[in-house]
């Protein structure tokens, strides 16, 4: 996190009452965007009184039992009810947030294994793309992977993030190391 979003985390921190999340939110940001991300406290979820499975444990780490089920359910409605409660409030927040930033405020959630963003912006891109990258998002097109190129740029921008995930972080990284060396040095 760079010095300017911790800050504004740290603004953030002051405007959000302290009975809405369990954690110091924490701030994503772009050039058009603030995400604000809030940790709820878990819900109690009654345990499962019915007859236990004697068989064999056939779940692998992928599979969900139905425990996990109901505390997905139940961590799902507690990020519903928040958004509800919470609305008015929040909008007042982002939209002196964004006087005082100058871009759009978008608003997550987290609740256990669950996590919902609320608001996101949708902000348009531009690029130029040669036969051979209009032939992939086309193929997907037609595959009914996306109904547009631009939603199968989108999809294509998702699958690089989530495959290249640590190789993104360490450049992000090594981006900031040079912002904060930029901002050591001496002023022209």
């Amino acid at each position: 996190m760079t010095s300017t979003t911790t800050a504004v985390a740290a603004w953030f921190a002051g405007r959000i009452p302290d009975d809405w999340f369990c954690e110091p939110v924490t701030v994503t940001a772009d050039r058009d965007e603030l995400l604000v991300t809030g940790t709820l406290v878990e819900p109690a979820v009654p345990a499962d009184e019915g007859p236990e499975d004697e068989g064999p444990d056939d779940e692998g780490p992928e599979d969900e039992g139905p425990e996990d089920e109901v505390r997905r359910v139940a961590c799902a409605s507690r990020i519903d009810a928040f958004r509800e409660d919470t609305r008015a409030r929040r909008i007042r927040i982002a939209s002196e947030a964004e006087r005082r930033f100058g871009c759009k405020v978008s608003w997550a959630a987290r609740c256990g294994p669950v996590e919902t963003t609320f608001t996101s912006a949708s902000v348009p891109v531009m690029t130029r793309l040669r036969m051979p990258e209009r032939s992939v998002l086309d193929t997907l097109i037609d595959a009914g992977v996306a109904r547009s190129r631009s939603e199968a740029l989108a999809w294509c921008v998702r699958l690089v993030a989530e495959h290249q995930e640590d190789w993104i972080a360490r450049l992000r990284e090594a981006m900031t190391a040079v912002h904060d060396a930029r901002a050591a040095g001496p002023t022209p």
